[in-house]
């Protein structure tokens, strides 16, 4: 086919054929960024603790009969009062403030200047309930704006919540973990700060089998942060630290828990082949495929994620979770009623259809296709653009038989009917899998049958159309197939060679 002049991002992310597969799949990795960012709703960057889950701090009970229902004035001078039965009093109000469901005043609380006051009570060990409202109270002004996290930080407070990881007070410990996994939720800096800080051996110190659910729950969570954002990761040093306990965390049965662990191997995944090799290393794949069967959402998305990261790396590392037994569960993913399972299914697929043809072959071994096709007739777009990429890497690894298997499974009508979509991006590499598939043909000898069921498909009309496409790519390339493959022969006399009649082109095509 003429050299085209197709845009060169184009090129980087479909031309993959004579490139390394780990390369192509790097590339495919990059493509679909947007797809493996975890979303707000798919798990929480930082929580406030509306109501108090946790029982008193000590069996020596506060006051009761002094009212806490204090005006913002009246917390400023309790707060700073040397008496600490007022200081607990007015600390106690701010937190009431601070855990309001809806509005709650973080910037007033701010503005007043609390948060040094409440950073000095989290050292008062000899007043644990203290410890445990300040804690409180920072945990939920932590929970808002970068801006409110920073004021925290600014405020001196990760040192001494980590020493609260220290505690003999259970609930006060399990407040400064909040605390921390809501700080280290902001972003890089505050994680890395609190990595510096010497906090994950505390951390991954409190883990244990007697532990409440609910702290191990606090404990998971606040891991997942540390593992959380990529620019720039977090440090080797911390992640070969957190993953034993991630792996252990990983065969817990509580669904929270295993959910947590499992963002957390994802944002660790989500990365350089080296990075994939530390989280597989630690013989999770196993585990991670098991989990891939889960009828819970907040666990198959992240295990799905995990996988499907996984199979970006190398050859090796894809082959590790196909032995693992991914496959054998991805056609059902592939139809799982949720679209985002879909997507991310069909994400995991196209990375698998990015390496060479023994894996192409096994996903037809597991009959992948059928799953792929109907995706691509019935799914949604943002379902149809990840398999019209499977198919695309597919076709560029193939080997000519793998290639007729794909033909014969039905690809070309869904192909064909997406060649009316407004994404250029996706007509161009559809344009490119039909070009290819029939230069494929050509040295078949068969390209007439395949031309023949292009136009039956109204594929000839469609080309012909995207001739005068606003995009100049789309147009060029469409011309040249039609130039190419549909013209009029110039030499009427051309005798067409005889077609062997056990060609699989020609079985699929006379059907």
């Amino acid at each position: 086919m003429p050299t085209l002049d197709a845009p060169e991002e184009r090129l980087r992310k479909f031309k993959y054929r004579g490139k390394d597969a780990s390369v192509r799949r790097q590339q495919r990795m990059t493509v679909s960024l947007e797809l493996r960012k975890a979303k707000k709703d798919e798990q929480a960057l930082k929580r406030r603790n509306i109501t108090n889950i946790f029982p008193d701090p000590t069996s020596e009970k506060p006051d009761r009969g002094i009212a806490v229902s204090l005006t913002l004035d009246e917390i400023v001078k309790g707060v700073n009062d040397s008496d600490p039965a007022l200081c607990f009093q007015a600390t106690q109000a701010a937190r009431k403030m601070l855990s309001r469901e809806r509005n709650p005043p973080l910037k007033l609380i701010i503005e007043a200047g609390l948060i040094p006051r409440l950073v000095e009570f989290l050292k008062s060990s000899l007043h644990p309930c203290l410890q445990f409202e300040a804690a409180w109270a920072l945990t939920n002004i932590a929970s808002g704006t970068s801006e409110q996290t920073r004021a925290v930080v600014e405020g001196g407070a990760i040192q001494p919540l980590i020493k609260l990881l220290s505690s003999p007070n259970v609930t006060v410990c399990e407040q400064a973990v909040w605390a921390l996994g809501n700080i280290a939720g902001d972003g890089p800096e505050f994680r890395d700060i609190i990595i510096s800080s010497n906090a994950i051996p505390h951390l991954l110190a409190l883990v244990s089998s007697t532990l409440p659910i609910t702290f191990l729950r606090n404990i998971t969570w606040t891991l997942s942060n540390l593992c959380r954002n990529k620019n720039p990761y977090p440090c080797d040093k911390a992640v070969k630290q957190m993953l034993p306990v991630l792996s252990y965390l990983l065969q817990h049965q509580d669904s929270e828990i295993v959910s947590d662990t499992c963002w957390a191997l994802s944002y660790l995944t989500d990365g350089s082949n080296e990075r994939i090799g530390h989280v597989v290393d630690m013989g999770v794949l196993p585990r991670l495929v098991e989990l891939l069967a889960s009828s819970e959402l907040n666990v198959l998305t992240p295990s799905l994620r995990t996988v499907g990261n996984i199979v970006t790396g190398t050859d090796h590392q894809t082959q590790m979770a196909i032995d693992a037994g991914m496959l054998s569960l991805l056609p059902q993913l592939l139809g799982h009623p949720k679209p985002s399972i879909q997507k991310e299914a069909a994400w995991a697929l196209s990375n698998v259809a990015a390496g060479p043809c023994h894996h192409i072959q096994q996903l037809i071994s597991y009959d992948m296709l059928p799953p792929l096709v109907a995706l691509l007739k019935n799914g949604d777009f943002k379902v149809q653009k990840e398999a019209v990429w499977a198919v695309a890497n597919f076709t560029t690894g193939a080997t000519v038989d793998q290639l007729i298997q794909l033909v014969h499974s039905g690809v070309l009508e869904p192909l064909v009917k997406l060649l009316t979509v407004q994404d250029v991006k996706i007509v161009l590499i559809i344009l490119d899998v039909i070009s290819y598939i029939l230069q494929v043909s050509e040295k078949l000898s068969e390209k007439e049958n395949l031309c023949l069921l292009i136009e039956e498909l109204g594929g000839i009309d469609k080309i012909e159309a995207l001739q005068l496409h606003e995009n100049r790519q789309i147009g060029q390339l469409a011309l040249t197939i039609i130039e190419k493959h549909f013209g009029e022969e110039e030499n009427d006399d051309i005798i067409l060679p005889v077609q062997d009649q056990d060609s699989e082109f020609l079985k699929y095509f006379r059907k």
